[in-house]
């Protein structure tokens, strides 16, 4: 595949913790700015995941989304492998995926979550980290987006309602509410939707065991992935 420098940037090494977020952010922008045109045949597996710096495990997850968003299609055979599908989703005026505004909702909702996060931690309970694992499961249960979307809302909120401030609530439900609108724009492959409720998991395990420093922690780099994930397929702008 021909190189140039903006193709250098998309196939450059991939930084931790958010590397499947950050591969799926890269390709799929990618691929809706025309770096990579339509029916382009992507490098073989081996070789992008090492030219990317990650797992083959890791790189395959990120393929899979891809396919599932419409990004890209996978052949077999002799003449298969990973090709950017025949009709993308293209950005409209060549602009950036996100707005303003979008960005905005983002900050509000990184600022809402990690106070949210603190307080729980400082003012939490057993019986509010319960409701949390009750909501891990039925996200982990759902067999249909709109159901794991609900669980998932109601696991935000709890977080503040954990944190026992009804002016925080307000805010989460609002921000909640705003990031809705945006993840309406997407697809929502279920390899997404699996880490992000594994991380949903393992939030409620530190929050239990009074872990603020890693529990905030992990809820930005959660945040930071979902950012990713929208700027890798949001197909137009906000």
């Amino acid at each position: 595949m021909k190189r140039d420098a903006a193709l250098e940037s998309v196939f450059g090494p991939v930084r931790p913790p958010t590397t499947f977020e950050e591969t799926v952010e890269r390709l799929g922008t990618a691929i809706r700015l025309g770096l990579l045109p339509a029916d382009t045949r992507l490098p073989a597996e081996r070789d992008l995941a090492e030219q990317l710096g990650i797992s083959r495990s890791t790189l395959r997850h990120a393929l899979t989304t891809l396919v599932q968003s419409g990004h890209l299609v996978s052949l077999r055979g002799r003449s298969g492998g990973t090709f950017v599908a025949s009709k993308p989703p293209l950005a409209e005026r060549g602009g950036e995926a996100l707005s303003d505004e979008a960005w905005a909702v983002l900050d509000y909702r990184v600022a809402i979550e990690i106070g949210a996060v603190v307080l729980a931690v400082e003012r939490g309970d057993a019986p509010a980290f319960d409701r949390l694992g009750v909501l891990v499961d039925r996200m982990a249960g759902a067999t249909e987006f709109a159901d794991y979307r609900r669980a998932d809302i109601r696991f935000h909120i709890s977080i503040a309602e954990a944190a026992g401030s009804p002016r925080l609530v307000a805010a989460m439900t609002e921000v909640q509410g705003q990031m809705s609108d945006l993840i309406a724009l997407i697809a929502h492959p279920e390899q997404v939707l699996t880490r992000s409720n594994d991380q949903h998991r393992r939030l409620v395990a530190l929050m239990r065991k009074g872990d603020r420093g890693r529990a905030t922690t992990l809820m930005r780099g959660h945040i930071e992935g979902t950012e990713h994930i929208l700027a890798g397929l949001l197909p137009r702008r906000v």
